[in-house]
């Protein structure tokens, strides 16, 4: 009977984590399934291998070949993949019986922290990663940050050239640049607006 407490604590986890934390930051479906499904699947798998006393190295080796499967189906970004093995690890502590509960619980807690805080839209929050495909060829770095440093109005923290098409004239880069604080008074046709389909936050 005291193992349903973590169980409970699992869905009560996952359900913060996902429609509390994930969904309304993000709004993206699809992944909410996902996170779900998986945290689902790995909990009823670690209660199973729990109740018959498999050995630890066989669990983690199973959470291993999850991983793997999961992440080999799609590409997803760095946030994605945390957020995935998040509730990968919710489920494994929920599933997996202890003697002390108090420690699952408490990581489970410290997980959702770690998260809240960690992906808040305050941290950082001036902070861009994009990935453009600009309509001149650059060979010279110097020359491309200050490209982008006009494009973009912000400062230029790193360039990542990805490909340069001297043939059409293009150059594919990824850029890490802080972005410039709105000043009161600036018309909204001053501002910058960054096409939503190039852009990897």
């Amino acid at each position: 009977m005291s193992h349903l407490i973590p169980i409970a604590a699992n869905f009560v986890a996952i359900s913060v984590l996902v429609f509390g934390i994930y969904f309304p930051r993000h709004r993206h479906r699809d992944m909410v399934v996902a996170y779900l499904g998986i945290n689902a699947g790995v909990l009823a798998i670690a209660a199973v291998l729990s109740s018959v006393n498999a050995s630890v190295g066989l669990g983690i080796g199973l959470f291993g070949v999850l991983s793997i499967i999961r992440l080999r189906s799609d590409e997803l970004d760095q946030r994605q993949v945390a957020y995935y093995f998040a509730s990968l690890a919710i489920g494994l502590l929920g599933g997996t019986k202890v003697d002390d509960y108090g420690v699952t619980l408490a990581l489970m807690g410290m997980l959702l922290a770690a998260f809240w805080f960690g992906d808040h839209p305050r941290l950082l929050g001036r902070y861009r990663v994009q990935v453009l495909t600009l309509d001149r060829a650059f060979v010279d770095e110097r020359q491309l940050v200050a490209h982008l440093t006009n494009l973009l109005g912000g400062e230029v923290r790193g360039v990542s050239i990805r490909r340069v098409d001297l043939v059409n004239d293009t150059t594919n880069v990824e850029v890490r640049f802080q972005a410039v604080e709105r000043r009161a008074g600036v018309g909204a046709e001053a501002q910058l607006t960054v096409p939503a389909a190039k852009a990897t936050w």
